[in-house]
């Protein structure tokens, strides 16, 4: 029988580290208790400390084969939109077996560096002659079962896609899979929600961008997923680049989060991925909707976006947030904090700006609160080791020569900020089941042999 019980010489829980921590679950994946300050009792002991499992809050799981495919300079005022261009390409190439392929080789290396749930962020709809599949599911039910062999929870938000622009500019060539009308998105979300059984798995929806919708759409189909679930997630990308707002401004004669909270019913359902370029009072009045702000460092580094203001997101309303690998330049959930930390020391000059009084080590406090942000925009119980919630956890490698001796509390900051290419992750649980055992995932070999096949297959084709 798997077990399930464990027994952690420290934990971070909700509140903070505790040690001798005895967790336990039942057979359904949820965590029943979680008990402080007692005995091993005969449960199985951690290898180190166990943190809680972080949502990756935003993938386009496709582009994890367009990784290292855009790293050189094709003009000199080479931008996202010069990316985006090219991205295309690889998006319009890839077959519904080709793109399981490659998402379930993704899902293994985002368990493997630490996270235990994803958002998928999918527009990736038609065939590639743009029309749609006979089986509208198709390429949905493909992120689902590449979901189901990795062993990780998902939440799926299939996209609404309608125009390639501000003001209702038609759609271009190059974005012929992502078109749908409003009532066949719709259609998707309620299909997509009879094969997403079980726990580890949830259905919401997303509204691309401000630019690819019109304001009607938008309108239409929130009232249609009220209708279908009420409470359902949704993630929106929005001021990502500067000149996504100046657009927006020119378009509307508002900032385009401005636009969105005076127009759009913001809650704590909403994501806002990215949210980087933002005034103050954008910033105080988007962080009081209870919205997470969905933070990429990695990809919003790589393709030169900006830098989000942590600080007042924070500051304002004690605004959530969490992190996630979009275009997957990097899979690793300790360099999203990582990177999230050092943009701010480099924008502000100072050291440890996640840190609080109540959380004084950095890593902590970045940990807690991506955790909590991406439970928020998951839509599923997975907000730490606390009773009710999903038993997913990460457990780091006591041995580890970065983390051995320490303190949890300095552990979890040498894992974060010094082992990030040697990672200290030694087993991932995700509902009550061990994925990811010594630093591997089983079915890794197969799963990388078969990306490789996928992505030379789509190179052929470019």
């Amino acid at each position: 029988m798997a077990p399930t019980s464990l027994h952690a010489a420290a934990a971070l829980l909700p509140t903070g580290w505790a040690r001798d921590v005895l967790i336990e679950w039942d057979g359904a994946g949820d965590l029943v208790a979680v008990t402080p300050g007692v005995a091993a009792a005969g449960a199985p002991r951690a290898a180190g400390p166990v943190v809680p499992g972080v949502a990756n809050l935003h993938s386009h799981a496709f582009q994890r084969a367009f990784a290292g495919l855009a790293e050189f300079r094709g003009s000199s005022d080479d931008s996202f939109w010069s990316w985006r261009d090219r991205m295309y390409r690889v998006a319009n190439a890839v077959t519904p077996e080709q793109l399981t392929d490659i998402a379930t080789w993704l899902y293994l290396e985002m368990l493997t560096g630490g996270y235990t749930s994803v958002c998928e962020f999918h527009y990736l709809h038609n065939d590639r002659d743009g029309r749609p599949y006979g089986d509208d599911v198709t390429m949905a039910s493909c992120l689902l079962q590449a979901a189901a062999r990795a062993g990780i929870g998902i939440t799926l938000l299939p996209v609404l896609y309608q125009q390639s622009g501000f003001g209702g500019r038609a759609p271009t060539d190059a974005q012929r899979r992502f078109v749908r009308s409003t009532d066949a998105l719709l259609a998707l979300v309620e299909n997509v929600r009879s094969l997403a059984r079980g726990p580890n798995a949830r259905v919401g929806l997303a509204v691309h961008s401000l630019r690819a919708v019109t304001p009607e759409a938008m309108r239409d189909v929130l009232a249609g997923l009220r209708a279908i679930d009420a409470i359902s997630p949704i993630h929106i990308h929005v001021a990502e680049q500067q000149r996504e707002v100046d657009e927006c401004v020119a378009w509307s004669g508002q900032r385009p989060v401005e636009w969105l909270l005076d127009h759009a019913p913001v809650d704590a359902r909403w994501c806002l991925v990215h949210a980087t370029h933002l005034t103050a009072d954008e910033t105080r009045r988007a962080a009081a909707s209870g919205a997470a702000a969905g933070l990429c460092p990695t990809t919003e580094a790589n393709l030169g976006d900006g830098v989000f203001d942590l600080p007042g997101w924070t500051s304002a309303s004690h605004g959530r947030w969490g992190v996630g690998s979009d275009s997957h330049i990097t899979v690793n959930a300790a360099e999203e904090l990582r990177l999230l930390e050092y943009s701010q020391r480099l924008s502000l000059q100072r050291r440890n700006i996640a840190a609080s009084a109540a959380q004084p080590h950095t890593a902590t406090a970045l940990t807690l609160a991506a955790v909590a942000g991406g439970a928020a925009a998951s839509g599923r119980a997975v907000g730490g080791l606390k009773v009710g919630r999903r038993a997913d956890f990460v457990v780091l490698d006591g041995a580890h020569p970065l983390i051995a001796g320490l303190a949890a509390e300095n552990a979890l900051d040498a894992h974060v900020f010094a082992s990030h290419r040697a990672s200290a992750v030694s087993a991932v649980v995700v509902g009550g089941h061990e994925v990811v055992r010594q630093g591997r995932h089983r079915r890794r070999a197969a799963a990388a042999a078969a990306f490789v096949r996928a992505r030379t297959a789509i190179l052929e084709r470019l």
